[in-house]
This record gives structure tokens, C-alpha cells and sequence, in this order.
């Protein structure tokens, strides 16, 4: 399983996500253990549920958090020196 999550590294879907967003922080030797443990999970449910998998895709954790991301990006050119001004695209 570490083998598979490992290989996921690069790829551009959920768990390629999971696994970078998890490298960044802890490491790559944990992150593979997260993202091997949530094949795991996601198996499970899929077999005990007989349901197809559905990927999040690679944006999930930067919608789920948009708010907060958009803070601190704000923050930390403000830091740099730079006034910043925030529009929406409508």
C-alpha cells in the first residue's frame, strides 16, 4: 500500500492532493502512511457500499479552505510591503 501511495505522488486527482498537502507538513514517509490509510478507508466503503469511486478531484482542499487560503495570502503580501484590495469575479 505504501508502494501505491507513493506512486500517487504526482498524479492530479484526491489523494495526489492528499499526499503533497501531507508531504509539505510531515513529510513524504507520512504522508505515504496517510494516503495508503485512506485507499484503505475508501476500499472499505466502496465494497461494503458496492458503489463506484467518484474522485473529489485536485481543488477539494483549496475549496474546502478558500476562505482561510485567500487570508493568508492577503497576510503575507501585506507583509512584503503591498496593499492589497480583494474583488470577487462576478
Amino acid at each position: 500500500m505504501i508502494e501505491a501511495a507513493h506512486s500517487v505522488a504526482a498524479s492530479k486527482n484526491f489523494l495526489g492532493a492528499m499526499y503533497r498537502r501531507t508531504a509539505a507538513r510531515k513529510g513524504k514517509k507520512r504522508a505515504a502512511v496517510n494516503v495508503a490509510h485512506a485507499m484503505l478507508r475508501i476500499a472499505f466503503y466502496l465494497l461494503t457500499r458496492k458503489e463506484m469511486y467518484v474522485d473529489l478531484g485536485e481543488e477539494y482542499f483549496d475549496k474546502q479552505k478558500q476562505q482561510s487560503i485567500v487570508k493568508y495570502a492577503v497576510r503575507r503580501l501585506e507583509n512584503l510591503g503591498y496593499s492589497v484590495i480583494i474583488a470577487a469575479n462576478t
